[in-house]
């Protein structure tokens, strides 16, 4: 059954991820890509659009994928176990651990564990570039670039830098994004 299979999915996504969404990126892939939900290319446009929309990117994916996957009660399926760890965990942290934080272990723990998550994140990137721009998916793949996307990332680059530059401010990264998909569209034809 499709729903219980997405709960369950996202549940475990939810509940081993640290470091927020972009920490879960690594782990969801590899499960959604792995259950033949997307392909990589699917799984690159749907990060995407979640980082495009508003809200927290692992409960656009969750629900984003869900849809694809079941429909309405699938995005429903998905979001609601993607997000009840971490609802579960706070309640438990609120009601019984409020003074959790005092302990030396405690903050050794977390301070061990923001490290991995960079790596995650810095994995995911990694990957996602690889793939969305060279066209490396898996060990072995030809080099295959793509000449737009590299173009693209350029000029958005140089825009971040010359901004920074003259105002002394990083620019808006809604932005970055509206002149990335004005290239983009431009580039890769409407």
């Amino acid at each position: 059954m499709i729903f219980l299979r997405l709960f369950l999915t996202f549940f475990e996504i939810g509940a081993v991820s640290f470091g927020g969404g972009y920490g879960m990126l690594a782990l969801m892939r590899e499960l959604v890509v792995g259950n033949g939900w997307l392909t990589e290319e699917e799984m690159l446009r749907f990060i995407a659009v979640s980082e495009s929309t508003p809200g927290p990117i692992a409960v656009n994916m969750a629900t984003f994928i869900g849809s694809h996957e079941g429909g309405v009660l699938g995005a429903a399926c998905a979001t609601l176990g993607v997000v009840l760890p971490s609802f579960i965990i706070i309640l438990i942290i609120a009601a019984v651990l409020r003074n959790l934080m005092k302990y030396g272990a405690v903050q050794g723990v977390l301070s061990g564990i923001r490290p991995v998550v960079v790596g995650l994140i810095l994995a995911t990137a990694g990957t996602m570039l690889l793939s969305t721009l060279f066209g490396f998916s898996h060990a072995g793949d030809a080099f295959a670039p793509d000449l737009i996307g590299i173009a693209i990332s350029a000029v958005v680059a140089l825009v971040a830098f010359l901004w920074k530059r003259k105002t002394k401010k990083n620019p808006s990264a809604i932005l970055l994004i509206v002149i990335a998909a004005v290239l983009g569209a431009v580039g890769y034809g409407i």
